[in-house]
């Protein structure tokens, strides 16, 4: 069975674009970030979602940020079993080898995963309950925030408090990560929970237990 094609006519076109003209405008730039090899500002663990657009809301360039995406920027707890641990490979190169000051996880509204994770919970996604499903077996992560919001009656709001608690319990799933909760102790790298509202481009940022989500 042949899987290969030709790529879409129209990425072929943006490429040659940027080739051309940001590429070409600053070539020295690009020989140096493949020559000196990467020293990121931070570590980015945000969701797939294509709406999320990470570079873009912080003004970013290439070379800045250590991006991981994953359904729902989970981070599982630590559980060095010998399985395949995409997640937890990349926060550990981040933080060993890259050795990054800062791990953001960026939530965001209207979040497909954190919904399957809400459907599934309420027993009205069974396929999601099947052990041949990768989303589901990956939002058991979240579990223990649906948990937490299912006293929410509204359940938009239910939802929308499910979303920020996909951040809050990567964050707290990051300290289980023995090289991570020391490079924290010792003040090496500091962790940090953003949510971000794609229609209204609002970003909250979580401060404390008792403060919570704050618009920055």
């Amino acid at each position: 069975m042949e899987i290969t094609k030709h790529l879409p006519a129209y990425l072929v076109q943006r490429y040659h674009g940027w080739k051309a003209t940001t590429y070409s405008e600053n070539k020295a730039w690009y020989r140096r970030l493949a020559d000196d090899g990467q020293h990121p500002r931070a570590m980015v663990i945000s969701c797939c979602d294509s709406r999320v657009h990470v570079t873009s809301i912080f003004g970013a360039d290439q070379g800045e940020f250590f991006i991981h995406r994953n359904i729902a920027n989970l981070v599982p707890p630590y559980e060095p079993d010998g399985d395949h641990h995409g997640t937890s490979a990349a926060v550990e190169y981040a933080v060993t080898a890259l050795k990054v000051p800062h791990i953001i996880v960026l939530g965001h509204s209207n979040c497909g995963g954190v919904q399957g994770c809400h459907d599934m919970c309420s027993g009205n996604a069974p396929d999601l309950n099947a052990s041949t499903s990768f989303i589901g077996r990956w939002m058991e992560i979240l579990r223990p925030g649906y948990d937490r919001v299912s006293g929410i009656g509204d359940t938009e709001a239910q939802i929308a408090a499910l979303e920020k608690q996909a951040v809050l319990i990567s964050m707290e799933n990051l300290m289980t990560f023995p090289f991570v909760r020391e490079a924290v102790e010792s003040e090496n790298l500091s962790i940090h929970g953003l949510w971000h509202d794609i229609g209204e481009g609002g970003l909250l940022e979580f401060r404390s237990e008792k403060d919570g989500f704050v618009a920055i």
